[in-house]
């Protein structure tokens, strides 16, 4: 499958919670591939060749120093100065991804740059690990849909039966996640952890979907806004409600924040690829109910119902 072929894959349903769950780490390729400075583009022209690639990173010592790309050799070619060093040719002013980043970041920062490739750098050590490409994460996409079929044919839980086996008037199972603030490496765990609960339970994947994605959103606005907060689930015989529930400062102008693309995230969230201000419209654009208690200063509820049974 051509790499442009990457938005026909995440139009899955299970495919568009994945690319949520995922780290980068998952699809990335860890052979890397390297070149040196003082290296020749006609060296360059030698490891595409044989490797059939299109990029390399440029690496100096043990850190990325820059990016050569199939674009800079061509150019090199035409101007008969293959005889030219790498340092002076490539890129130097490189955008990379974390390996423990969602690979929805990855996905975005594509669609962003239009690159073919992104180095993926250690957190902790700031070292490259690895190379990441579309065809990286369809590759990995494709795979983790087919593992996860055949998980689901083995899935014996069903919520209905849960709830006609105990005798109330009301029912209600809650699930309850602490999430930590300002911790992008564990951004996505609590909706994570939550999705996989609800497929547990039976509930039906669309709608574990849609409650994933608009759970994840909730997330991400607490780990940017906020010190951290409560995910809570309350699972009932015909919906499922979600309370995002922060202590963070609060929402100013709840009308504004609702619209697309409108953000108070700082500049360093923005270059991490977060704070895109799209979070709250995923969220209603997902629910069949949504409400947002918020008190300036004091924190925010953003509470959203999704129908399991219609």
């Amino acid at each position: 499958m051509k790499n442009h072929e990457i938005s026909e894959v995440i139009k899955v349903g299970k495919a568009q919670v994945l690319v949520y769950e995922l780290k980068v780490e998952a699809a990335m390729t860890t052979d890397v591939i390297t070149i040196n400075p003082q290296d020749t583009i006609e060296q360059v022209r030698e490891i595409l060749k044989e490797h059939k690639i299109s990029g390399l990173p440029v690496v100096e010592g043990d850190q990325l120093a820059g990016i050569i790309s199939i674009e800079d050799l061509i150019e090199s070619l035409l101007e008969g100065k293959m005889k030219e060093r790498v340092g002076e040719k490539m890129m130097r002013d490189v955008v990379t991804l974390h390996s423990d980043e969602p690979l929805v970041r990855a996905i975005n920062e594509f669609g962003r740059y239009r690159y073919g490739r992104f180095p993926v750098i250690d957190r902790k050590s700031k070292k490259i690990i690895g190379i990441l490409t579309k065809g990286d994460i369809i590759r990995c996409l494709l795979k983790r849909l087919q593992s996860n079929h055949y998980e689901d044919e083995l899935r014996r839980y069903r919520a209905g039966h849960l709830f006609e086996d105990i005798v109330s008037d009301q029912s209600a199972l809650v699930l309850k996640y602490n999430l930590e603030g300002v911790s992008f490496e564990r951004a996505g765990e609590g909706s994570s952890r939550l999705k996989k609960n609800l497929l547990r339970l039976g509930i039906h994947p669309d709608v574990a979907r849609r409650i994933t994605i608009a759970s994840y959103e909730a997330e991400m606005n607490m780990v940017i806004f906020c010190q951290g907060g409560e995910l809570i689930a309350t699972i009932g015989p015909q919906c499922v409600t979600v309370n995002a529930v922060d202590k963070g400062p609060g929402i100013p102008d709840v009308e504004r924040a609702m619209q697309p693309g409108y953000s108070t995230a700082e500049d360093w969230v923005r270059e991490l690829g977060f704070g895109a201000g799209m979070g709250l419209p995923n969220i209603k654009n997902c629910s069949d109910e949504m409400n947002i208690d918020t008190k300036v200063g004091h924190g925010t509820n953003v509470q959203f119902r999704i129908l399991t049974k219609k």
